[in-house]
Parts: structure tokens; sequence; C-alpha cells
């Protein structure tokens, strides 16, 4: 029986979310696992990455197959260097999620808008008199 390492999808249409499970190689992509042993998700950014090292180091080492997609994961994270005793790659860059602050913006927004505004309509509706006078003036200059 061969094992493979491979990806098994999850998530809605548009969001993947995947599990690095070993399955046996003859099972379909989102078939029943032997055991799971990470998490990708693509969406998020950076993406994140969770594989447990000594349980993929387990499964290399007692000959399951990564398919290419977890092969470059386990590139990523080192777990194939140190399964080939390689050097191991630069840890992965966790990038802090920037979260800005609009408050300043907000509060100038505010400060404009109840200076400006007085609660009045800006065009004043055109009373009755108004109206025929207009009509007056109109039929004045046709004759």
């Amino acid at each position: 029986m061969a094992v493979k390492i491979k990806l098994k999808r999850l998530g809605k249409i548009r969001s993947p979310h995947y599990r690095i499970v070993v399955a046996d190689s003859r099972t379909k992509r989102d078939g029943r696992a032997i055991e799971e042993i990470g998490v990708y998700q693509p969406t998020y950014n950076p993406s994140k990455i969770e594989v447990d090292t000594d349980r993929a180091q387990y499964w290399l080492s007692v000959g399951a197959q990564p398919t290419e997609p977890v092969l470059a994961i386990l590139k990523l994270t080192g777990d194939w260097q140190k399964f080939k005793g390689l050097p191991a790659p630069e840890p992965l860059k966790v990038a802090e999620p920037k979260v800005e602050d609009f408050s300043h913006l907000f509060a100038k927004a505010v400060a404009g808008f109840e200076d400006s505004t007085t609660g009045v309509a800006i065009t004043p509706k055109a009373k009755k008199a108004d109206k025929a006078e207009a009509d007056a003036e109109a039929t004045s200059t046709e004759a």
C-alpha cells in the first residue's frame, strides 16, 4: 500500500482551506485520511502554514511520498531539508496584520460636517406666487 502526504480541501467555493493529511494513494482527494498533520490556508495574507514537524518526519521516514504542493510546503517550513539532512532555510516571515487608525480622519469629517450644515434645505421650494410671476414673465417675453 502506497502512502501519500497530500492536501485535503475544505471551505466554500472561493475560500479554500486545506489540511495536510497522510492517506492511502488510492483514496479520493477529500476522502478518508490516516492522519492529519497540518493546515494550509492560502487565502490569509500572509498564508497560514502549520505542520506538525514530528509527525511529518515520521511519515517521511517510513516512506510516505508527498505530492508536489505538499513538497513545496514542506520545503517552506524546513521539514523537507531536515528529512534530507540539508541546511535549514530561513524561518518564515510572519507579517503582523496592519491596523490603520482612521479616527483622525473621522473626527475631521465630523467637524467639517457640523460647520457646514445648517439643517435647512439648500434650494428653497418655489411658492405659488413666484411660479405665477415666472409664468407671467414667460408669456410676456413670448408675445
